[in-house]
């Protein structure tokens, strides 16, 4: 069933990087089984990712459309696609981006629930003017309260981002909408490398 895919406490989000047109993610539960999996098509203006419940992507579990073209603050449409319900959105903060990634998480009717940042500014700078060497650590907040982190892995071949959902004990944050905020840290911020 889908919706148990979206169940699990930690995801690991693995992207080839020196893939030359588009991308393929797959997103493993705990177990390592195969939860998610997109691929993306390259060149598009427009991002549209779709994760399906596995490789033969017979079966959609979860779409994320940019609203705009090419915008330093795009926002990105989360759908269920059984229902097509809009779950919510995650819009960047450019300007703020440029120094330290920031991203909004909206709700269903695009107002703001929580906040996703980058570790610290220090090291951000290190990784945008020395070397991309140094992993990246993001934290999520709703209200105040921490939702859950976002590792990266160093592996200059793969990228890979762990999803851990842990600490959100009262379920504040909708699953599905933290997994796309993982899928968009490597697909969108994956591209600043």
């Amino acid at each position: 069933m889908t919706s148990d895919r979206f169940e699990h406490s930690t995801y690991l989000i693995r992207r080839k990087i020196l893939k030359l047109i588009g991308g393929a993610f797959h997103i493993y539960d705990p177990t390592g089984q195969l939860a998610f999996y997109s691929k993306m098509k390259g060149f598009k203006l427009k991002e549209d990712i779709r994760l399906y419940t596995g490789e033969d992507m017979q079966t959609e579990a979860l779409v994320i459309t940019a609203r705009q073209i090419l915008d330093i603050s795009a926002t990105y449409d989360v759908v269920d696609p059984t229902t097509n319900a809009k779950v919510g959105a995650l819009k960047r903060k450019g300007l703020k981006s440029i120094f330290k990634d920031e991203w909004i998480f909206l709700d269903a009717t695009d107002r703001e629930i929580g906040v996703i940042k980058e570790d610290s500014v220090a090291l951000a700078l290190v990784r945008r003017f020395l070397t991309n060497l140094v992993p990246q650590r993001y934290h999520a907040e709703m209200g105040g309260t921490p939702v859950c982190t976002f590792r990266q892995n160093f592996n200059p071949f793969v990228m890979k981002i762990t999803a851990d959902f842990s600490q959100d004990i009262n379920r504040l944050l909708d699953k599905r909408l933290g997994i796309a905020a993982a899928v968009l840290l490597c697909a969108v911020e994956g591209k600043q490398r």
